[in-house]
């Protein structure tokens, strides 16, 4: 049997790895009674960790929130995740937090087993951040969205949309989800019965949230193909076909899976889905597959293409010597 200490420490890991604990299913996870489980949580709140009994059949217990921050446990795969994540806030994204992330890091690492603090300066040393401009997210916001998601609990919203407009949301939220430096939220739109991306700089939270809702099952490809999608193609206003001289299982191997979804159309060719807000920006991209293309629709993008090709020709030509 494990010594007092050891349990403590245990319970404590489950008490921090979901909101609700049932009582018998710590005892189950512990291999000990429900007594020697109360006994232990009494002990814990003596230490100072705010442990909340909750009533309904069988009982339960959920480690809140109190008037000072106890300390935490870690498993290694966890800390070297925080002190990474620590390490990119503090590099910009998430506004107003840079010089706290660097004080929080500081502390981390001086604590870390020299294995870790290994494993945490060799993804520092093989990954450069990309300096960047855009907005920025208010942290209070993403903590706010992500309790949410984590409990389950439907969030209210004023939205802005890219040309400026205000709309009142209404979600049953499911994933933040980070890409370069923008934060997307997943979510479930009650309005519109169905799923919807926000980019979380634009989200103005309103009081109260909630209720808690039962969770939904994920987009139907997952949660990464489906905003990957919305960000390739519905949030763009330019939206293209192109057809690809190449089977779909090939054109998926190579840049042009990068650029959209791709359909099947026979062995020899397939259709790429695509978008953009820009012209020439998408003929340019779109030059770069080596493969016969030939651009469906818009019209207007096939043009671009033409007179792509005719500046580049003209380029490569050059002038004559003494010309």
């Amino acid at each position: 049997m494990k010594s007092t200490s050891a349990r403590l420490l245990q319970l404590l890991s489950l008490l921090q790895l979901r909101r609700d604990w049932p009582g018998s299913d710590l005892a189950e996870r512990l291999e000990v009674s429900p007594r020697t489980v109360r006994r232990d949580v009494d002990r814990l709140r003596e230490l100072g960790y705010p442990i909340h009994a909750l009533m309904g059949t069988g009982g339960g217990y959920r480690l809140g929130a109190g008037a000072e921050l106890p300390p935490l446990l870690l498993d290694d795969d966890e800390a070297v995740a925080v002190a990474v994540g620590l390490r990119t806030a503090a590099q910009g994204g998430v506004a107003g937090i840079e010089e706290t992330s660097v004080r929080a890091l500081g502390k981390l690492l001086q604590v870390l087993p020299s294995r870790l603090r290994r494993r945490v300066d060799a993804l520092g040393a093989f990954t450069v951040p990309m300096p960047g401009r855009g907005p920025t997210v208010d942290p209070e916001t993403l903590a706010s969205v992500a309790g949410a998601c984590r409990d389950g609990e439907r969030l209210r919203f004023d939205y802005e949309s890219h040309d400026g407009s205000l709309s009142r949301r209404i979600v049953e939220p499911h994933r933040l989800v980070s890409r370069g430096r923008r934060w997307y939220l997943v979510a479930w739109d009650t309005a519109r019965d169905d799923w919807r991306t926000f980019r979380v700089d634009r989200i103005r939270l309103l009081t109260p949230s909630g209720p808690r809702v039962p969770p939904r099952d994920p987009p139907e490809r997952g949660v990464a193909a489906y905003l990957s999608e919305r960000l390739s193609l519905h949030m763009w206003p330019i939206k293209a076909r192109v057809r690809l001289g190449v089977g779909a299982e090939e054109a998926a191997r190579g840049p042009a899976a990068h650029y959209g979804p791709i359909e099947a159309v026979d062995e020899n060719s397939c259709v790429l889905l695509c978008a953009g807000d820009d012209l020439r920006a998408m003929a340019c991209y779109l030059a770069l597959l080596d493969m016969e293309i030939e651009v469906e629709e818009p019209i207007e993008l096939r043009e671009e293409m033409v007179a792509l090709g005719e500046h580049l020709t003209r380029t490569g030509r050059g002038r004559e010597p003494g010309a």
